[in-house]
């Protein structure tokens, strides 16, 4: 399934108020004199904190009277955190959202309707992917959010280390069969070729739809990990383990992937667009950052998701709130986020303006480019139920404890339980 888009035609600024619930204060905590309201979005902590901040400011100067506090929380903590306070009533009144996350918090009636809202602000739903809206479709004829970005995969790679080795860069018809031969000409006694964790979005789901598998059946009603090709999709990386070119799972617990990438203990790390502006940040490793496009597989496949702006039902502010949310995924929020590089934005048109805003890395247009080939994250029932069993059942493989088809197997059996039991 590609990333589709349907006619383009510019959103209209979104020109009002936020009313939101610190994720640990009570709701209703706007007010003051004259009707000033202070509102509250909350975010995980990361690089595009700022940005945030930017676009809460632009959101105020065209909104007098309305004051958007940015709040943020690491990013295990934000979960955790927003559950508690869904249930205890305090929820923030605009927060950050996955596709994966979604569907308990819909169910639950917890999450601002903002159909009407799109209606009356004339926004144009053809200016967002495509299948990121369907990701946050619930199926139940309401809106609840807006994407504000999206994220394609690519290989990111330390230049320097594939010198020092020898080996050349990556060329942009690489196969599987050239990235696995990469990984063991770059590992050393003191770097490792490649990092290969249980990464599903990042990894190992894209090799599984570039072999021709699937993780769920197209209805979602059933698990299809377990077939012949998802299975050769999972060995991708259990190669990689087998060869010795990856840090054992035990190291990746003990030290991020991300973080050996950055620290050049590994050469070659396969994820999302959304680690650009970390890697650019970092003076030290900026100059060696290398990108290139996913190796090539049985078919093009590229996984994609992307974070939705979605407000709380319990609000005492829902007409500020739904108003706000079009604004902070609108055209000028957008921007906001491409120019500073925080994050590859949504909104149609306004892609290349993040590849511009860093200059000194060169092909992010891979990432752009790969919506062509972008398939939709599997999201079916309660997605972040089941992907959150995936250490127990995936892990051994990734160990050699296991075999793929073993893993696979049991894998699918507990995803086919929680999707039958309507979870």
């Amino acid at each position: 399934m590609t990333l589709r888009r349907r006619s383009s035609r510019r959103l209209a600024s979104g020109t009002a108020a936020l009313a939101a619930c610190s994720l640990v204060a009570a709701c209703g905590g706007g007010g003051g004199s004259g009707g000033d309201v202070t509102i509250t979005y909350a975010v995980w902590a990361g690089t595009q904190t700022p940005a945030m901040e930017r676009i809460a400011t632009a959101f105020e100067e065209e909104n007098p009277g309305i004051t958007v506090e940015v709040q943020e929380q690491p990013w295990p903590q934000y979960w955790s955190t927003l559950q508690t306070s869904v249930q205890g009533r305090t929820a923030p009144d605009a927060f950050w959202m996955l596709a994966q996350e979604i569907r308990p918090y819909a169910e639950g009636g917890q999450l601002l309707d903002i159909t009407d809202t799109i209606e009356s602000e004339g926004v144009e739903l053809g200016n967002y992917p495509q299948a990121i809206l369907d990701l946050y479709d619930q199926g139940d004829g309401k809106t609840y959010g807006l994407p504000k970005d999206f994220d394609t995969n690519a290989v990111w790679y330390n230049e320097a280390l594939f010198d020092a080795a020898g080996v050349d860069h990556p060329s942009p018809d690489w196969t599987w069969e050239d990235f696995r031969a990469a990984a063991r000409a770059l590992t050393t006694d003191e770097t490792w070729g490649v990092a290969a964790p249980l990464d599903a979005q990042g990894g190992y789901y894209n090799t599984i739809f570039q072999a021709g598998g699937q993780v769920v059946s197209d209805d979602g009603t059933t698990a299809a990990i377990d077939s012949p090709e998802a299975v050769d999709g999972l060995e991708f990386w259990t190669d990689l383990h087998a060869d010795g070119s990856s840090p054992s799972l035990q190291q990746l617990s003990d030290t991020e992937a991300v973080t050996m990438f950055e620290q050049g203990k590994v050469a070659m790390y396969m994820s999302g667009s959304f680690w650009a502006l970390q890697f650019y940040d970092n003076e030290e490793l900026r100059p060696n950052v290398g990108v290139a496009p996913l190796p090539a597989g049985e078919r093009p496949a590229n996984v994609t998701s992307g974070i939705a702006n979605v407000g709380y039902a319990g609000t005492e502010h829902p007409e500020e709130v739904a108003r706000f949310l079009t604004f902070a995924s609108g055209e000028r929020a957008a921007r906001i986020q491409a120019e500073t590089g925080a994050v590859l934005p949504a909104y149609e048109g306004t892609q290349q303006a993040w590849v511009d805003s860093m200059p000194e890395f060169e092909n992010l247009d891979v990432f752009v480019d790969a919506v062509d080939e972008a398939v939709p994250l599997p999201v079916a029932g309660n997605a972040s139920e089941w992907q959150g069993l995936q250490s127990e059942y995936l892990a051994p493989a990734w160990n050699g404890e296991v075999s793929p088809e073993e893993a696979a197997r049991d894998y699918a059996d507990a995803i086919d339980e929680i999707l039958a039991d309507g979870r």
